[in-house]
Order: C-alpha cells, then structure tokens, then sequence
C-alpha cells in the first residue's frame, strides 16, 4: 500500500488474486502450448529475464516521456548494447533474432530501426548477390555483426511504394568505365522512409531501373555507399531527415537523392541479373526468384501480432478484473460489478483472447513454412536442375499468398485489438502510461510498409480466384490453397453449418464460404471485362477469411496432438470455437449471402459466443498469466502483475511528474492579473476622455 487511507479503498489485487486460486489448469503447460516447444518455452524466458535485467535494453514507464531526439538517442544507445550481444550470440543467429523478436514487444522502434540493417539490408545481399557478393558485405565487411558497414533499404520513393516496378532511380550503366551512374531523375524518384537513412546508414541496397545502352531491363538491386569513413555524406550523395512521424519517432527515417553518383560495377548484386563483359543483360531462370527478401519482413510482423496481442489482452483482461464498476440492484453488499463480469465486456475482449491463441499457433506454422521456402530457395539457385527450379517457384508463390494474407489480416487485427483493449479500460486507457497510445501509434504502420495491406489483400484475392479457375479446368492446387481442390463439393446453396458447433465443421464452413465467393467473383469477371479492380472489396475480404481460416488450422492442428495432461485441452478447444464463431458473427453478411449459414443458426451462434465468452471469463487471469510477461513487458500502469492497479498508476504519475510550478507559469500569472482593459488600451476610451475629445 503506498498510500495513507483514512477510510479503506478500493482493493482490485485482491481481486486478481482471487481470480489466480480459481485456475484449474496447468499455466506451465500452457505456455509450453504456446511457445511450441519445452526448449523453446526455456528460451524466451531465458533472453526475458536478460533484457528486464540490462539496464540498457529494458524500459519503464520514463519510456513514455521521451520526445524525438530523445527517443533517437536512447535507441542508438540500444543498438550499439545489442552489436555486443550479437557477437556473443554468434554463431547461432537464430538466438539473436528472438532476443530481438522480444525486445521489439516493449520497445518496436528498436526492433525496426535494428532490424531494417539486420533484416532487409542483409536479406536483400543474400536474396539478391552472388554467395562471393554476400560473402564480402555481410561478413568480410563486419556487417553481420554491425561493424564498419550499417545498412539501409532504399526501395520507396516518394512517387511509388507499393508498384515496385514503377521505381524511377536509374542505374545507368557506363561500358566504357565499367560504372553504373546512379541519379534521383526528379523529385518523385526520390527514395523516401528509408529507415537508417537520415543519420545512421553507411551503405544502402539501392533499388534502381537498370539502363544498358539506352535500354530499360527493369528494377534491380545495387550497393550504394552514402557515408565516408568520417561519416560524412559522399559526393552526389543528398540525404536529409523526413521528420515527425505518427510514431516510431527511434528511427531516423530519411530521404536519398543521387546526383550521378559513381559506383563500379561489381556493386551491382547479380545472383539472377548481371552484365558479362559485352555489356548484355544476362537474365537467368531464377529471375523472378528476385524478391524472395521481401518475405522475412512480412512473416516477422504475423510473429509481432502475436506478440503485441499477448502483451495487450494481458493489460486489458487485467484491468477488466481489478476494475468495478456500478452495483447490482438489490445486492446485499451494494459491492460493484468487476467489468469483467459484464456480457458486453467479455464480448469485447475474450474473443480477441481467443484470437491470440490462434496466432501462436498461425504465426509458428508460418515461420517454419519461410525457413523451408528459403532453404529451397537456396539450394535452387546454386542449381540448374529445372525440377528444383520449378520447385522453388511454387514454394516462393504459396509463401507469397500465405505471408501476404497473413501480414495483412493479422497487422489489421492488431490494431483493432489494441484500440479495442484501449477503449474498455476507459479514460484510463487513454494515459501514455496505459501503453496502448504509444503502442497503437507504433503499430498502425504495420498496415502499410513492406506491402501495403489492401494491396497485399487484392492480390491474395486474386490468386485464390485464378486456382479456382485452374482447379476447375483439371488442375491439382498445391500449398495453402490445396483447400481449392474439393470446390465440387461445396459450389452450390446447400446450408454448411450443421446443428453442433464442431470445430471440423467450422473449418468447412470456412473452406465452403472461401470457395463460394471466389466463385462469385470468378463467374461475374466475363461480364466485366475481367476487370479484377471492380471486385476489389470481394478480394480482400477472401483475404481476410483465408487467414482465418490458415490460423483456424493451425490451431486445431496443434490440439489435436495434445494430450490432456494439464487440463489445458478443453480451454483450448473452447477458444478455437470463439475464435471460429466470433469471425463467422463478424462477416455475418458473407455467410448468410453464400447460405454458409441460415439466419436462425445465425442467431443459435450468437448465444454460443456468449456461452462461451461466459465460461472463458472464469480463467482470463489464467489464460494471460501463461503468456509469462513479466511487467517490464507489460510496461503498463493498468497491467501489473500484482493487479494493484491504482497504487501502480498513482506511484507512476507521481514518479514522472515532479513538477508542480510549469516553466510557462509566468505566462498564466501575468494572464490572470492583467490590468483592466481600459488601462491597457493604446486610446483611452474613459469618460473623461471621451469628453474632453466630443468638445465643440
């Protein structure tokens, strides 16, 4: 207690406690459950208790007081802790990259402005260079490790973002030289966000169209060093800051403009694209394999909805605990309702609980299906076996359609998660020290960089249209959309859904109204020209559903392999059921236009989710406490572990606001005890005046 009552208060631990006594299953197992593995279980809790132990990495609620500069600062500082630890790390850079999966939960503007050199520098040497061209930039240089050369990304422009291949910077190549002669045509073809760029980055993997001989081959990749030894800038090299963002304010995003700099022509990464000594274009079969290096940024981002929602339905769920609010009529005690025990509370926050437990399971399944593309990726492109080469095209377009449909869904999701938690903590919810403010602002770009989500939405769409186009001429659908072979069964207007809420039901009811729109689509394009932009609403809402319907999958593919050890099997079958549910109730209107559902089960299902919402709410301690986060990753005034949340977010306000007498106070004083109006006008206006002036 750290404050003296003279009459006792309101006591919200007590009630989490309270809550703790009521679990009946195995929180350690649960985790487990979540985390995939005992070892990988071991691990996160492991790097956790390094970074809430390192001065330097871990956060407080002072985190939320930092303005630009400060939060720029704060973060190189971070960077340069991290570089040590990635030499400790070595040789096992999986370990690092979940160090740093972690630390971007309390703190994603590290995450990014490390993981743009870590992540898309480096990832676009190797997707994109010779094993000799990786060899040297990554290691000989000390990249990997964050020394001598930091990297930056230079794909967007200010003119284009999504249309990579409409980019404007030219990479004109001069023969005579054995140069390329990299220049910013105009100001649309000026690279913009480029993360790193405005004060950290050496080098960038320049994305430019390549010009031999007065021809345009199209966009390729090059290294472009921006920075001398001295950190100075290079000639013809113009670099500034973009500014104030909504939020990530720890990157220094920046623009680049190139003025005909110089750079040979090795820097030119030629794994599928390069220059023989005649000067021709030489264009191997692996060309389209190109921007592979595009699909760890998107595949890490479905592994931070899980993460950000972990950390968010913990605050949310907690506070719904501790808070009360308004007595029950005629209650004995006159004691108020907990806001968890409110229909409409929990139907607000247990199926986004519900929705995090399929993302661990989604976002595992998809990470393990990008190692295995690259590793084929890889062995494809030290090959001239066709067989391997084909391989590796099909797997490139499964993880292209999975991880776009997944980013896209799940980075929306999150965001409705988090603004959703924000709001049912109520006017609390809205202090910096909550974390979901900051969070939020951090989070919404995820909706829109490394492929915009309607864009990447649309295209998803389209290509589940086109296999059902392929599957209905003969051919066999392989990958994530395998799903599409069994159309012939569900193309018609028979009713899916059955009397029982059976979660192999519920996942046909997903595959039948998937098939059913795309067939929707598919027979009105002929009448429309196959104008695929007039059912740009249709594509991305079969976007939305096929990730569902993935994490769906997922999550019953991984309880089917449970034992019911720890009890923790019926609560997981319940939550895969209100995840099903809940998102049928949310595209009712796709349903019901499809007869995927009647109206009357329709009904029948909305009381099921209260039903369930109704059992769930009994363990919603229980079922965050097995995300294991400690409150350094929590880092929120309303979601201590101890649930005191009053005391917390009292002690917090108290601790980062000292001031009582604001610098501008001067300001107010002199506003409060200004002279009368008439003594401070310029022309007297009294009587006697005004008299004196009226005389004849």
């Amino acid at each position: 207690m750290s404050q003296v009552e003279s009459k006792v208060g309101p006591r919200p631990a007590n009630s989490i406690q309270s809550e703790r006594t009521a679990i009946d299953f195995d929180i350690d197992l649960l985790n487990v459950f979540l985390e995939g593995s005992y070892e990988e279980a071991a691990i996160v809790q492991e790097l956790m208790q390094q970074i809430e132990r390192d001065p330097i990495l871990k956060v407080d609620s002072s985190y939320y007081e930092l303005n630009k500069s400060e939060h720029r600062e704060v973060t190189a500082r971070k960077i340069a802790q991290l570089s040590t630890y990635m030499e400790r790390d070595a040789p096992d850079y999986d370990k690092f990259q979940k160090r740093l999966g972690l630390l971007t939960i309390i703190d994603p503007q590290l995450g990014t402005r490390i993981g743009i050199h870590l992540g898309l520098f480096l990832s676009a040497l190797k997707g994109n260079g010779t094993d000799e061209q990786f060899q040297y930039w990554a290691f000989d240089t000390g990249a990997v490790f964050l020394k001598n050369v930091y990297g930056c990304f230079a794909m967007t422009e200010l003119a284009h973002g999504s249309n990579v291949a409409g980019l404007e910077t030219t990479a004109t190549f001069d023969k005579d030289a054995n140069q390329f002669i990299i220049n910013t045509p105009h100001i649309g073809a000026t690279k913009w966000w480029i993360g790193g760029a405005a004060h950290s980055s050496t080098h960038a993997v320049v994305y430019a169209r390549l010009i031999v001989n007065n021809e345009d081959h199209g966009v390729k990749t090059f290294v472009v060093p921006l920075r001398d030894a001295d950190h100075n800038l290079n000639p013809g090299v113009a670099i500034g800051d973009i500014g104030a963002k909504m939020g990530r304010d720890g990157i220094d995003n920046g623009w680049i403009q190139f003025s005909s700099v110089v750079i040979p022509r090795e820097y030119m990464l030629t794994k599928y694209t390069r220059i023989d000594e005649d000067g021709e274009v030489i264009e191997p079969p692996l060309a389209q394999l190109a921007y592979g290096a595009l699909l760890t940024g998107r595949v890490t981002m479905v592994r931070e909805s899980f993460r950000t929602s972990q950390r968010f339905m913990t605050v949310a769920l907690r506070y719904a605990v501790g808070r009360r609010q308004f007595a029950e009529k005629n209650s004995e005690d006159n004691a108020e309702l907990q806001l968890i025990d409110y229909p409409l509370h929990q139907l607000r926050l247990i199926p986004w609980l519900a929705f995090t437990y399929a993302l661990a399971c989604g976002s595992e399944r998809l990470t393990k299906e990008h190692v295995l593309t690259i590793e084929i990726l890889e062995a494809a492109s030290r090959s001239e076996d066709f067989t391997k080469i084909g391989k590796a095209i099909e797997k490139l377009k499964n993880i292209f359609i999975s991880s776009g449909m997944l980013k896209s869904a799940c980075t929306w999701f999150t965001a409705n998660l988090i603004d959703e938690a924000r709001q049912s903590c109520g006017g609390h919810g809205y202090s910096s020290y909550s974390g979901f403010g900051k969070a939020y602002n951090d989070w919404v770009v995820q909706c829109t960089w490394e492929g915009d989500n309607n864009v990447l939405a649309m295209s998803v769409g389209r290509a589940l249209s086109q296999a059902l186009i392929k599957a209905q001429k003969g051919k066999k659908i392989e990958g994530d959309l395998s799903f599409i072979n069994d159309y012939k069964q569900f193309v018609g207007k028979d009713v899916i859904l059955g009397q029982y809420f059976d979660l192999k039901v519920l996942l046909i009811c997903y595959k039948a109204v998937l098939i059913r729109l795309a067939d929707y689509v598919v027979q009105l394009l002929p009448e429309n020209n196959n104008n695929w932009d007039l059912f740009g609403a249709e594509k991305v809402t079969m976007s939305k559903l096929n990730a569902i319907y993935y994490l769906l999958e997922a999550f019953i593919d991984r309880i089917n392999k449970l034992s019911d050890k720890g009890n923790i099997k019926p609560y997981l079958v319940d939550l895969a059921k209100l995840f099903a549910l809940s998102n049928i109730d949310k595209f009712s209107g796709i349903f019901l236009q499809f007869n995927v559902i009647s109206s009357e089960q329709l009904s029948e299902l909305s009381f099921e989710i209260k039903r369930l919402n109704k059992h769930l709410r009994t363990q919603v301690i229980g079922l965050t406490d097995a995300f294991k986060f400690s409150d350094t990753f929590i880092n929120s005034a309303l979601g201590s572990y101890d649930g005191d949340i009053y005391n917390n977010y009292f002690d917090i306000v108290k601790m980062q606001n000292k001031e009582v007498k604001a610098p501008y106070s001067e300001v107010l004083e002199k506003m409060l005890h200004r002279a009368p109006l008439e003594n401070r006008e310029y022309f007297q206006k009294s009587k006697e005046v005004l008299n004196r002036l009226g005389k004849l």
